[in-house]
């Protein structure tokens, strides 16, 4: 198997058929199905189903599927370290994070650091912390924009401390209220999210032992307060979300003062791609621009 196998791989997979991966390489796509031809030849079994739809991998597929990769990612990051000594600001750079992050932050991000960075492609992924460590660990992505709860033991770079805040329906809690203690969320109507998303409500909850009344169970910011505002319960939220957007609900700090660390996530500080260690440098510069 070759290199350019391997990135015929990857193509496939990027656009779901062989005939697309075949116009993105300017190869014919007879020359594609040789080469995978010739890679299931030699591993023995095959890679991908085809389908009116498209093609999905098989079993054997997706578990090779992690290695070749990685292959394919230390070769763009080789590649690009070639370029810089050359003096060229070249390369792609993949970015994970969550709904609240993608609201929040990458808008930003992205037109910033095109504006100084036009000849750097940026791809993003958006998903739920897992999903953002499992693209991670799997070479799908080149850094990862997560808490520091979910990160599990990747190198991280601490960004910023994003309070929790306690979201209720208008005028759900007394007039006099000025914060929330745990105390408080004790027999609550709950709108939580999954595990994957909000590990750190989850830990706070835990460390206080507050059995919730859950009563909706969300994945994304959005719906949850939604949720929140049609009275269906209240919710522990980071401060982050809130600020982007508008939303008619009342919003409280929480005694004590639970908070998440948001941070870079990545294989390796030492050995990132040129592009990927400009993204990384850009990313903890925005967020100290905008909360100094």
């Amino acid at each position: 198997m070759t290199l350019l196998s391997y990135e015929i791989f990857q193509t496939i997979l990027d656009q779901g058929s062989f005939a697309k991966a075949a116009a993105v390489l300017h190869l014919t796509p007879s020359a594609v199905s040789h080469s995978i031809s010739s890679m299931e030849e030699e591993l023995g079994f095959s890679l991908f189903i085809r389908n009116k739809n498209g093609v999905q991998l098989t079993s054997s597929g997706e578990e090779i599927c992690p290695y070749i990769q990685k292959i394919v990612s230390s070769n763009n990051s080789l590649m690009q370290a070639v370029a810089q000594m050359q003096g060229l600001k070249t390369g792609n750079v993949k970015v994970g994070c969550t709904n609240t992050v993608c609201l929040a932050w990458i808008p930003e991000i992205i037109r910033s650091f095109q504006e100084k960075f036009p000849q750097i492609n940026v791809e993003i992924y958006q998903g739920s912390y897992t999903d953002a460590i499992s693209w991670l660990k799997n070479g799908v992505i080149d850094l990862a924009i997560v808490s520091e709860a979910a990160n599990e033991g990747m190198p991280f770079i601490p960004l910023c401390e994003d309070d929790l805040i306690c979201v209720v329906p208008k005028d759900y809690m007394p007039a006099e209220t000025k914060c929330i203690t745990p105390d408080d969320l004790k027999d609550q109507p709950f709108v939580i999210q999954q595990d994957s998303c909000d590990i750190d409500v989850i830990n706070f909850l835990n460390r206080y032992h507050l059995s919730i009344r859950a009563n909706c169970h969300i994945l994304d910011d959005q719906s949850a307060i939604a949720m929140v505002e049609c009275g269906a319960g209240i919710s522990i939220m980071p401060s982050l979300f809130v600020e982007t957007v508008k939303c008619n609900v009342d919003v409280y700090p929480i005694e004590p003062n639970p908070s998440r660390t948001l941070g870079i996530a990545c294989q390796s500080k030492d050995f990132m791609s040129p592009a990927t260690k400009e993204m990384a440098d850009h990313i903890a510069s925005y967020v100290k621009g905008r909360y100094n």
